[in-house]
């Protein structure tokens, strides 16, 4: 297949031309064609990024464009996440800050290649999966997906009881309220209704940052444990649990699945690629900000109290807060629980059902009023009911799903960053956008550390009683096993160079950068159905094979030890 412009639908030009585009592109729902509509502006079908050169209309279109990343991004620091982050800094004070730092470039990698995926695709990551690798491997992904999901909204409700109790109020008046708001902030039928509604729960997370400031931590010692890796009390299972929980409620599956398919919902297309980066990389900025915030407040506040070690919940920690740091930070504490509680559940239930609505082929857009796409309202308001009354059950373990969460998600991380790559390397799928050498690299290396971080979990939950030192050589040898292997993969990637058209033109196109520029602004991936199957060499089959296995093995060895640790033992 050949890079030109002439052979697949560009959202630009006239309606006229938009309409042809649709008909002819793999967009599945026609909400997903036509102008930007943002929470803070338009950005009309026709218009190019040249006739918004001038600086202030560039910060009008960046702010019109914006949303995507900031809602994915923020929606990371939810309910679990607050919990997480919360027993990081009160079990442990501002030790494991580091892993912070080290999430950025893991989380914006990331999130990068979901961006070019959807804009230049217009395709969902499920549907894409689906149609470029099959059934067999698009179960693989997606049934990971909506079991973690479905999860993750009952942890995001169990933040919302968490904070309402923490005012007194009962949760049976409290979840229900919660629910039906989401529905309604989602249901109107108005991409930039709830975008707004979005902007304004952000707006509020950001009451972290005073929080962190009013605890008065010592910034000596933030730097240095924000730079210096750390590990108190030595390695052990229980800590690289909360380690791989950091890892899983800051990098979580459902991150990939929502922003792609936002990014569509929302209209973006190739030539606004440069203004979704811009808000990715703020979003990764605010976020780890916040997360950062969130482990510093109990880390200080609560030092040198009984209350310090000793981490139960989200709720302790703001009632602790409350009775050691006073009521303005116990009481901002559990807002922010409540607000991010509600922006992860609504950012968690809408890639849920984003990726349904890519599965089943059913309409599913922001745009659409429940009138005119039923099912996709309809899966939203029972992933919704579903988990508030799991909630409400008297007697559920609510802690232990909490904590499981998000070590699971980081346990599972792998298997779907792996597809993420794969998709990014596929020049049928993105022609002059697919990975340069250097992002496959970065990503490679981040699926090898999540499969190591894994790997050790669950060695050290088999074998209790392997020693932190043993546990860091086996990390050691897997490093430099990873680091033969990419070795390895990098020499045969460029001894087969030249092998196909694409590979030829791509290169001579990138030789021409005006050329490519223009090129990248237009090119989008033709219809699904007039692509040929993704090839899956054996090789490739047995490594995703093995990788499935072995995350099946790892699934109920992180179940065992939360159970344990629940449970005391």
């Amino acid at each position: 297949m050949k890079f030109d412009r002439s052979e697949v639908g560009s959202v630009s030009g006239t309606q006229e031309n938009v309409s042809l585009s649709y008909e002819e592109s793999s967009v599945l729902d026609s909400a997903h064609v036509g102008d930007i509509v943002g929470a803070f502006g338009t950005v009309k079908v026709d218009e190019t990024r040249s006739s918004r050169s001038k600086g202030w209309r560039r910060l009008f279109t960046l702010l019109a464009i914006m949303g995507p990343g900031l809602v994915v991004m923020v929606g990371d620091n939810d309910a679990g996440g607050v919990a997480t982050y919360a027993q990081a800094g009160q079990n442990y004070g501002s030790h494991l800050l580091w892993t912070l730092l080290l999430l950025i470039p893991v989380l914006y990698v990331n999130q990068e290649m979901v961006v070019r995926l959807g804009a230049v695709t217009g395709v969902g990551h499920a549907r894409l999966i689906f149609n470029r690798f099959g059934k067999f491997w698009g179960a693989f992904s997606v049934i990971d997906l909506f079991i973690l999901n479905a999860l993750t909204i009952v942890t995001e409700f169990i933040g919302v009881d968490q904070a309402f109790r923490y005012f007194g109020l009962p949760p049976y008046v409290g979840i229900p309220v919660a629910a039906v708001l989401l529905f309604l902030f989602a249901s109107g039928g108005s991409f930039r209704r709830w975008e707004r509604w979005m902007y304004l729960l952000i707006a509020f997370n950001l009451a972290v940052i005073p929080m962190a400031i009013f605890v008065h931590p010592n910034y000596a010692s933030l730097v240095k444990y924000t730079v210096v890796p750390s590990f108190p009390g030595g390695i052990n299972a229980s800590l690289l649990l909360l380690i791989i929980a950091i890892v899983g409620t800051t990098v979580a599956p459902w991150q990939l699945f929502f922003q792609q398919s936002n990014v569509i919902d929302k209209r973006i297309t190739p030539r606004w690629i440069p203004y979704e980066r811009i808000d990715t990389a703020v979003g990764v900025v605010l976020t780890e900000i916040g997360a950062a915030a969130l482990l510093v407040v109990p880390a200080y506040a609560l030092a040198h109290t009984h209350a310090f070690g000793n981490f139960t919940s989200a709720l302790g920690t703001a009632i602790s807060l409350r009775a050691h740091a006073g009521s303005i930070i116990g009481d901002l504490f559990a807002l922010v629980l409540l607000d991010a509680s509600l922006i992860g559940a609504s950012a968690v239930t809408l890639s849920t059902t984003y990726a349904l609505g890519d599965v089943f082929n059913i309409r599913h857009s922001l745009h659409w009023s429940p009138r005119r796409a039923p099912a996709f309202y309809i899966f939203f308001a029972v992933l919704l009911l579903v988990s508030a009354v799991i909630v409400l059950i008297p007697n559920s373990p609510l802690g232990l799903i909490t904590t499981g969460v998000q070590a699971l998600a980081g346990i599972l991380l792998p298997s779907a960053t792996v597809f993420l790559v794969l998709l990014s390397n596929d020049k049928i799928v993105l022609g002059p956008w697919v990975n340069s050498i250097a992002r496959n690299v970065v990503s490679g290396v981040i699926v090898w550390i999540l499969v190591l971080l894994s790997l050790a979990l669950t060695a050290a939950t088999v074998f209790p009683n392997l020693t932190g030192v043993q546990l860091v050589d086996g990390l050691g040898l897997g490093a430099v096993i990873g680091a033969l292997g990419g070795v390895g993969l990098v020499v045969r990637g460029r001894a087969k160079r030249g092998d196909t058209p694409q590979d030829e033109e791509l290169r001579s196109a990138r030789k021409d950068k005006e050329g490519l520029a223009k090129l990248r602004e237009t090119w989008r991936m033709p219809k699904l159905d007039k692509l040929p199957r993704a090839e899956m060499s054996i090789g490739r089959k047995l490594g995703l094979g093995t990788l499935r296995a072995y995350l099946i093995v790892a699934f109920v060895m992180v179940i065992v030890k939360v159970v344990q640790l629940a449970s005391g033992h």
